[in-house]
Parts: structure tokens; C-alpha cells; sequence
């Protein structure tokens, strides 16, 4: 797919955001120390980049002239200031945390540099071991521009142990129908009991993410492929009517206001007999010591209607901006973080349920790892390789994503979208009107990429 470029109106609107944003920015100046080169590495705030910045001494070991400044921000937070970094050419950072939403457009704005040629250099690195949906997430004219630290998709988990008890067996590969009629017999609102969580929380990475990957399989786009907006479309009304009405019938209580966090504690405490998500919820609800029903699930594909497959694809991901001045040493640390051994090293030094999952094929392959992943796996590589355009989507789409729109103005567009899903999941106004209004967000946006030519 060719992505649109960020015509001029559109990148000086963009800088002018992410110049806001770099007021906050913390000075990152290296440290005086004995070290050749300091390098700063912009990550974000989760406990699977906390490991590897614990796991530093193997760094230091194999890199003895390379210093590593970590800045450790929330995500909310990191995406802002590397964002600001990037898109100003601030050059406070060597090493970026980013996606596969950022990876397409930055790399067409030449803000981050091609690493292909950099991996091919370094013996046994094998970018062909990534996952293939997820290095061509973060590839750009068939080069990747950032490699992937862990990448997920999305699967519907249920509750193996109630499905028996009451009878019930999930198809191999469950249609949204099939998932609400199954949803509607198990739901027991008397004992706050949900036949599926769903998220409602307003947000383009919170409802939204589910969502539209429901658009994208009952045929809906937010634009065409000749950039006309299509959120008040059929298709789009059909899946936005569904996943509300399943909500309304069978969700759980205060679904408007219910986002991941709510829906893996509640899956995790026993309230809901099944959720669809992220495939990264399988490290809270099958650990037995944070979980009522571990052991007790069983994983399908993302629930379909009209196309083969309908998941998701995410990834955090490690990129050079292209202002870096120690391209050389922040490759050194990348390559470190990103590689075959590295894997190995978090299994051995602090347990294989720790490790990244969803970047490398080889991972899967590790004794291990199979043995801690046994039930999850398989249903996780199904996902992955199966989250793709091709099989996910029924018409074509000018923009990368899956269940986000791969263009800048996106992050607006897609919080105020998502503003009227919520009201109509609270009942505050009727799926029509919601899907109205956003509409009227679209148009413009529409508009000017017809104007520039896309």
C-alpha cells in the first residue's frame, strides 16, 4: 500500500501541535561520563520496557563505549514528547519508542531513518524472523523503519469451563451473530454476571480499537479509496447498531464508561463470559495469582461477517530519528532490545512470562516459552498473521491500519468519533445521529485529501 503523504497544510498544523507539546519536553543532555557515546532512548512506561532497563549489564557488557540515557515516560505521555521530538527535529532522542500508527507516516516525512540496511549488516539479526504482519506494519517502500519490541492482535477469550457447563460450544471461527446469541443466553445481569465485555470508554485506542475492526469485516470505512468520508454509510450503520445492541443486551453494566483496564478485571474476577481484545490480556487473566479464572479459558479468532479474519495488528516498535548524531551506538542498543537473544535473556534472568511477546517467529519455538504460552499461543499467531487489509476488510481503504485510520489527523478525529460511539452506548442519542455527527467530522478531512491530490 502507498501511503499519502502529509501534504504541507497538513504537516504545519501537525508541527505546530507537536511543538506545543515539546514545551513540557525534560531536557535529556547526556551526563558527563567515561563513556565513548551517550545515547538517549525515549521508551515508554510499561513493565516490559522496565525489563530492559534492568537487564542493562548485558548491554554494558557488549557495548562497554556505549552509555544509554533512558527517558521513561507513561504512554499518553511518551507519544506526546517523542512525537514533539520527532516532528520538530528537536533531536533530544537517538532512540524513539513508537508504533505501527507513527512508523508509515514518519518515514514518509524521512523523520526516521530506513534501518534495513543497518539490520542486514548485522550478522544474525534476521528481520525475517519478525512476525510478517507486523514487519510490514513497520516497513515503508519494503524497508523497515523501526523494528518491533512486541506486537499483538486481537482474539475473543471465553470461558471453557461455563460453555460446557451450559451446554454451549464456540464455533471455530464465530461470526458477531453467533457471539451475540451465545452473549444473551449467558448473561445474568441478577448476578452482575455480563455475557460479554465489550469496551465503551471513549477513545480512538479504547472503543475504537474493537470497533473497527467490526466496521472493517461488515464492509464499513471511515474514507473510500477515493477519499470520501463513509462513516454515515450502511455497512458502518450495521456494525456501530450491533456492537451497541449487544452492549445494551447483554454487556456489562456501565459499558460507556468501561475501557481494557475494566473489562480485564472483570473477565479476570469472573463477572463476564467473554471479551473480545487485545491478545496482550492473556498475561493478566491466566496469571494465577491476579486471576479468579485462569486456566478456565479457551481462545477464538476476532469474531466475523463478511471477510475471512477481523483482528487487529499493534506494535511498540524502536526507531532512529533522523536528527540522531549517534546513528551507529543507538542501532548498537536497538538491535540489543530487538533481537533473538534478548528473548532468551528476559526468559532466563526473569521468568518466560515476562518475555515480549508477538515480534519473532523464533519465540515461539522456545521450550520454554510453549511450555508457559500453551494455551494462548497458537491463537495468538492465528491472529497475527491473519491481521491484515486483504483478509480483514471488504473494500479497499486509501490509508494504512486496521483499527486505526493511518493519518495524522486521526488521533482528533478518531477521540471525537469515538465521543458519540460512547453517547449512543450510554443511550444518550440514537446510533443515527451519532453516526451523523461524525460524519461531519469527516468531511473535511476528506475534503482536503482530495484537494492535495491523493
Amino acid at each position: 500500500m502507498k501511503f499519502p503523504p502529509l501534504h504541507l497544510p497538513k504537516a504545519r498544523k501537525f508541527l505546530a501541535i507537536a511543538a506545543v507539546a515539546a514545551l513540557a519536553m525534560t531536557s535529556c543532555s547526556p551526563a558527563a561520563n567515561n563513556a565513548k557515546e551517550t545515547i538517549v532512548v525515549a521508551i515508554v512506561a510499561n513493565p516490559q520496557m522496565k525489563d530492559a532497563v534492568s537487564l542493562q549489564d548485558d548491554f554494558k557488557a557488549k557495548h562497554p563505549d556505549v552509555n544509554v540515557k533512558f527517558v521513561t515516560l507513561p504512554e499518553n505521555e511518551a507519544r506526546a514528547k517523542i512525537t514533539a521530538s520527532v516532528a520538530t527535529g528537536g533531536g533530544e532522542f537517538d532512540v524513539v519508542m513508537i508504533s505501527n500508527y507513527e512508523t508509515e507516516m514518519w518515514a514518509a516525512n524521512g523523520w526516521i531513518d530506513n534501518l534495513q540496511p543497518l539490520a542486514d549488516a548485522t550478522p544474525g539479526y534476521d528481520t525475517a524472523d519478525f512476525i510478517p504482519t507486523i514487519k510490514d506494519a513497520l516497513s515503508y517502500k519494503g524497508d523497515v523503519y523501526s523494528v518491533p519490541f512486541y506486537g499483538e492482535s486481537s482474539f475473543l477469550v471465553y470461558r471453557e469451563d461455563l460453555f460446557k457447563q451450559a451446554g454451549i460450544t464456540m464455533p471455530e471461527h464465530p461470526t458477531w451473530a453467533q457471539v451475540g446469541e451465545i452473549a444473551r443466553k449467558l448473561n445474568d445481569p441478577s448476578k452482575d454476571f455480563a455475557g460479554i465485555c465489550l469496551r465503551g470508554l471513549a477513545g480512538w485506542g479504547e472503543v475504537m480499537a474493537p470497533l473497527d475492526t467490526v466496521i472493517n469485516t461488515y464492509g464499513g470505512q471511515w474514507f473510500d479509496k477515493d477519499w470520501n468520508a463513509k462513516l454515515d454509510s450502511p455497512q458502518v450503520k450495521s456494525a456501530v447498531t450491533d456492537y451497541v445492541n449487544l452492549l445494551h443486551d447483554a454487556g456489562q453494566p456501565g459499558a460507556a464508561t468501561s475501557g481494557y483496564g475494566d473489562c480485564i478485571n472483570r473477565y479476570s474476577q469472573g463477572k463476564a463470559a467473554m471479551w473480545y481484545d487485545a491478545t496482550a490480556m492473556v498475561s493478566s487473566i491466566e496469571d494465577p495469582a491476579s486471576s479468579l479464572v485462569a486456566g478456565k479459558s479457551a481462545y477464538a479468532p476476532a469474531p466475523v461477517q463478511n471477510t475471512k479474519s477481523a483482528g487487529w495488528l499493534y506494535s511498540w516498535s524502536l526507531a532512529i530519528p533522523s536528527t540522531s548524531k549517534h546513528k551507529s551506538a543507538a542501532w548498537d542498543f536497538i538491535s540489543w532490545m530487538t533481537d533473538k537473544d534478548y528473548i532468551k535473556l528476559v526468559g532466563n534472568k526473569i521468568g518466560w512470562e515476562r518475555v515480549p511477546p508477538g515480534s519473532r517467529q523464533s519465540t515461539y519455538e522456545i521450550p520454554e516459552y510453549a511450555a508457559v504460552a500453551k494455551a494462548y499461543a497458537k491463537p495468538t499467531l492465528d491472529a497475527m498473521y491473519g491481521a491484515k487489509q486483504s483478509t480483514s476488510m471488504v473494500n479497499p481503504v486509501p490509508y494504512p491500519g486496521l483499527q486505526f485510520v493511518g493519518i495524522p489527523e486521526f488521533q482528533d478525529l478518531g477521540t471525537r468519533v469515538s465521543q458519540q460511539i460512547s453517547a449512543a452506548i450510554a443511550g444518550q442519542k440514537s446510533v443515527d445521529e451519532a453516526l451523523k455527527q461524525a460524519q461531519l467530522y469527516a468531511e473535511p478531512i476528506a475534503q482536503s485529501y482530495k484537494e492535495g491530490g491523493k
